[in-house]
């Protein structure tokens, strides 16, 4: 065990809480058949013994086939056929968690077991993970839930050490514009961090956005929850994880401009938001 697990371990015992929260963890997952079965491995050795729920985006290769295997895991299918669509399938994650919207329909796959998914609506936190992360571990689960029990925040947001070409979008697109539209976020090393956990009253009141169609459907939905959030007034804490090696570095790792349309989905999220909350003439007092 890790010295990380092993803090993790003593400062998240059940012996300590005061509570017994109910978790579920949500993977958004796309041809990720290399990393699935591991990560809902891991995450269940958490203290917090999560369900876990898996958007599928339209996989073609084995990820739907190994994850609807396992027990307490409800596969759910992405309902609209896009990309990128991780705004789409992190709606879908939520709706499920929250209203059991999808696993009655002939696009899920839920696992039968006796110790299957537990009642709908019920959930007091819901956790997102990337579901290609190579070195997930347990205790990026307690780490991410603790402070939300212990120290009163409503989310938390995990933050790493990546390889020296990772975060491209981060370092030259996403953080810059926060800081003159949102000078709230700039403190926020990762705002665009795919492990993001919250109280279910976050998430509930963030997914009412959905319905006046302001929810970005593709990658410009974690800068539009960090915002969103903010916003709302809710407490948002970033919890360092340590380092995160994913496969999908693999994709950009030697030709940055792969990031063009996922850089392009977050500026003009920002600028989006920027309109929605009168922070738009903010550009004014960049030195050009």
């Amino acid at each position: 065990m890790s010295k990380t697990e092993e803090k993790s371990k003593q400062e998240i015992s059940p012996k300590d809480r005061s509570v017994n929260p109910k978790l579920v963890i949500i993977f958004c997952a796309k041809n990720s058949e290399a990393t699935i079965e591991n990560a809902i491995s891991k995450v269940r050795q958490s203290n917090y013994d999560p369900d876990v729920i898996v958007v599928d985006g339209f996989s073609t290769d084995n990820t739907i086939k190994i994850a609807k295997r396992l027990e307490r895991t409800t596969v759910i299918q992405q309902p609209i056929k896009k990309y990128p669509g991780k705004g789409i399938a992190m709606r879908a994650g939520l709706e499920e968690a929250l209203y059991g919207k999808y696993s009655n329909k002939s696009t899920s796959h839920t696992n039968d077991s006796e110790a299957n998914i537990k009642n709908h609506n019920t959930y007091d936190l819901a956790l997102f993970l990337d579901s290609d992360i190579k070195n997930l571990s347990r205790d990026w689960v307690d780490l991410l839930v603790a402070p939300i029990l212990k120290e009163g925040y409503d989310m938390t947001r995990g933050y790493y050490d990546r390889h020296p070409r990772d975060g491209a979008v981060t370092k030259l697109i996403a953080r810059p514009m926060l800081e003159v539209f949102f000078p709230e976020a700039p403190q926020f090393q990762q705002p665009l961090s795919g492990e993001v956990c919250a109280a279910m009253k976050v998430w509930s009141t963030l997914i009412e956005h959905n319905s006046s169609g302001q929810t970005p459907d593709g990658w410009g939905i974690d800068v539009w929850l960090l915002i969103e959030t903010l916003m709302n007034g809710f407490k948002i804490k970033e919890v360092f994880m340590g380092y995160k090696d994913h496969t999908s570095l693999d994709a950009y790792r030697e030709e940055v401009g792969n990031l063009r349309r996922m850089a392009e989905q977050v500026s003009f999220t920002v600028l989006n938001e920027a309109v929605k909350y009168n922070r738009f003439d903010n550009y004014r007092n960049v030195v050009l």
